[in-house]
């Protein structure tokens, strides 16, 4: 036997059942009460039988409980003959009343089952997003409030049916949102179809619409964060990249014109002016290619595995004779080994050091403090500067934003932004902090790996 068979033959015999139960109860109750009068109880066979399994199965049992009350309760018994004519209009009304509260019952189960359909489909589309993700689900859904044996649910309207399948159309607003496609539709099922099938359009049209303004709104953030990088990136080229070669435009041209006048200092403070400005414009220039680099996601790093203190140091070697305002603080000598791009990573901490050193008072110190925890190593940068804001602990990362304590300083804002790029393509983490007694604290969060083994000679 099939399992719809399975569930037919224990419907029945639970209806047969719910029947025999309230026959022998009125046998129980007929010495107490007129038995004519109890025929009414057959109403709490019937009700239940309604709300569980429809119309179809409630007719049966009130026919079954009518003929039951007759067989055994209704003179001459064991008979469906009646001796006093008048219980025939008795029969009959009993039957007419459960018939219609079956009815009623019925209708209010498949509201109640319509509604929390729809209330499940709102729910779904407002929780989890994407229409089209959801459609299986709403469609299993429809199917079961429509007695449908199957749906599915096509956005689009060219969508031709399948075998076997009728297509029902989604509309709402006076537009088609799609078309449902039912297999095995119930007989009957016209109501149920006009009680769900709008709301049903309706939701899926106000979900479509959501999406659409999602992505209108995302468009139009790229577009706004586009402008202000394109704006950002036109201030660095008419400032910090004009600086250094109007610089190195006017020291040049001064050796060129006054090359014979001028002192042996003079002549020298002129070149060491092209050298730096010169380096400067270098940097600038490579922070904005890597930078580029770094967004158009071409920079893979080479990973190795690295003493974590040697690229600290390295990185301390860069920053030239400012490397010396750098303290290392280790409160374990045991050393750290990390797998990553030895010359990002060095990048990353010559960067937020610079960063450190530009903000903190001429001749105070920057401090760097390396501890592990939890399968991590972290490095902190603990400057002596102003500080940031709490607003600007996540801006400060942003390409070309400079903070509100900025002010007197040189650069383009990329040095931050440079090292948050190398270390996520390193798998490793980076943050500001507010310090505990003023400044700004950055961590560098990087995964430990595993120590080489010793060599044994």
């Amino acid at each position: 036997m099939s399992k719809h068979g399975r569930e037919v033959a224990i419907r029945v015999l639970l209806s047969g059942a719910a029947v025999a139960f309230v026959t022998a109860a009125i046998a129980l109750l007929e010495r107490f009460v007129p038995v004519l009068s109890l025929g009414a109880l057959y109403i709490f066979a019937v009700l239940p039988v309604a709300l569980l399994w429809g119309l179809s199965y409630a007719i049966p049992v009130s026919v079954a409980s009518m003929l039951a009350f007759n067989w055994f309760y209704l003179p001459p018994v064991h008979t469906f003959t009646l001796a006093d004519s008048r219980n025939w209009f008795a029969l009959t009304v009993y039957l007419v009343t459960a018939i219609v509260v079956s009815d009623l019952a019925a209708r209010s189960r498949r509201r109640a089952r319509e509604a929390a359909l729809l209330a499940q489909i709102a729910h779904t589309l407002l929780e989890r997003g994407g229409v089209a993700g959801e459609l299986d689900e709403i469609a299993e859904g429809a199917a079961t409030a429509l007695g449908a044996g199957s749906a599915r649910i096509a956005l689009s309207a060219d969508v031709a049916p399948n075998s076997g399948e009728v297509g029902r159309p989604l509309e709402a607003g006076g537009r088609r949102i799609g078309t449902i496609f039912l297999r095995r539709e119930r007989r009957g099922s016209t109501a149920a179809r006009r009680h769900v099938l709008p709301p049903l359009a309706s939701m899926l049209g106000v979900a479509l619409d959501r999406e659409a303004l999602e992505r209108d709104a995302v468009e139009a953030e790229a577009l706004r964060r586009s402008d202000s990088m394109k704006t950002a990136v036109l201030r660095a080229v008419s400032h910090d990249l004009r600086s250094p070669l109007m610089a190195i435009s006017t020291a040049a041209g001064t050796l060129q014109r006054f090359d014979e006048t001028l002192s042996e200092a003079d002549r020298q403070e002129l070149l060491e002016t092209i050298v730096v400005e010169s380096d400067r414009l270098d940097h600038l220039v490579g922070n904005l290619l890597d930078l580029s680099r770094l967004q158009g996601g071409a920079l893979q790093p080479d990973r190795r595995l690295c003493n974590l203190e040697d690229l600290v140091t390295e990185a301390i070697g860069e920053l030239g004779d400012d490397g010396v305002r750098v303290e290392v603080i280790r409160t374990d000598t045991t050393p750290f080994f990390v797998s990553v791009d030895p010359g990002q990573i060095e990048r990353v901490f010559a960067n937020v050091l610079e960063n450190a050193l530009k903000y903190s008072p001429v001749g105070s110190r920057a401090h760097v403090t390396i501890e592990s925890l939890a399968g991590e190593v972290f490095v902190r940068v603990q400057d002596s500067g102003p500080g940031l804001a709490p607003s600007e602990l996540i801006r400060v990362f942003e390409p070309f934003h400079r903070g509100s304590s900025s002010a007197g300083t040189r650069g383009a804002g990329l040095g931050l932004a440079i090292a948050r790029g190398f270390a996520d393509a390193n798998g490793c983490r980076v943050w500001a902090e507010a310090g505990a007694h003023g400044g700004a604290t950055f961590v560098i969060a990087i995964p430990k790996a595993v120590a080489p083994a010793p060599v044994h000679a």
